[in-house]
């Protein structure tokens, strides 16, 4: 049991990493691994959702993820699911997935760009890595503590470890969650200016979204900040996503997906 402690630090120490905004990240697992879950995932995705038909639909979806992607190198794969939730996103090992329902909520090239730059950026700061192996640290914990306490072998102990997960999972997970999807934000942001595409509409991107919504669990309950938490945050980072803007359009770079 010291031995699997011993193992366990050593390799939160070892794995310590910086995020492209700066922030303390944990990485245990290789990059290839990550782009076989990626993979493996997308494949069960396509397997289980019908993917949309509409030759213009794709278009319009592809000539925005080539524009984003141009700006980060890579072989990409985008694909169209027919289905109704606003939602997209993107997997290690160069994955992306729009569902069609988003079309509805994203009104122009700009609004969605704002949407899969933000998925393309979570790949770019290894949030995927970053999820799996806080998840695997923090179940490894719980289980060396029940170990060692022997908390699992009464009823009284079993509570015990259930509010302790129920702690892990509020105290550790969630707003580590909410971190990665904040810095995702304001990558995705300055992703998207890059490829030329106004970072003014992110704003209206999850205005539109906050008007569609059923509401949202309290902040530090969700894994998710709140829509008006998103939109402060991306209101204050537009000066230099605007810059990058000007520079990618004097560039050259102007996407004119419809």
């Amino acid at each position: 049991m010291r031995r699997s402690i011993v193992l366990l630090l050593a390799a939160a120490v070892t794995a310590c990493a910086t995020s492209p905004l700066g922030r303390p990240q944990l990485k245990l697992f290789p990059e290839a691994e990550l782009a076989q879950m990626g993979a493996a995932s997308y494949a069960e995705i396509k397997k289980e959702t019908k993917t949309s038909s509409d030759a213009s639909v794709n278009r319009y979806v592809r000539c925005i993820a080539n524009a984003i992607t141009a700006q980060t190198g890579g072989n990409w794969e985008v694909t169209v699911f027919a289905d109704d939730q606003a939602n997209a996103f993107a997997l290690p090992g160069g994955k992306i997935g729009v569902y069609t329902g988003l079309l509805d909520v994203a009104e122009n090239q700009d609004q969605l760009a704002a949407v899969m730059a933000h998925e393309v950026a979570h790949v770019l700061a290894d949030h995927g890595n970053e999820r799996v192996s806080t998840s695997f640290a923090a179940q490894s914990g719980l289980e060396l503590v029940s170990a060692v306490s022997g908390a699992g072998q009464s009823a009284t102990g079993q509570k015990v470890m259930s509010l302790l997960g129920l702690g892990t999972q509020v105290g550790v997970l969630l707003p580590f969650s909410r971190a990665q999807e904040s810095e995702a934000d304001i990558l995705g942001l300055q992703l998207m200016a890059r490829s030329g595409f106004r970072p003014e509409a992110s704003v209206a991107l999850w205005r539109n979204m906050a008007e569609r919504s059923e509401g949202q669990p309290p902040e530090f309950l969700s894994t998710h900040p709140s829509h008006g938490s998103r939109i402060g945050a991306l209101q204050e980072n537009m000066p230099k996503a605007r810059q990058l803007y000007e520079q990618a359009r004097g560039a050259g770079r102007t996407p004119s997906c419809g």
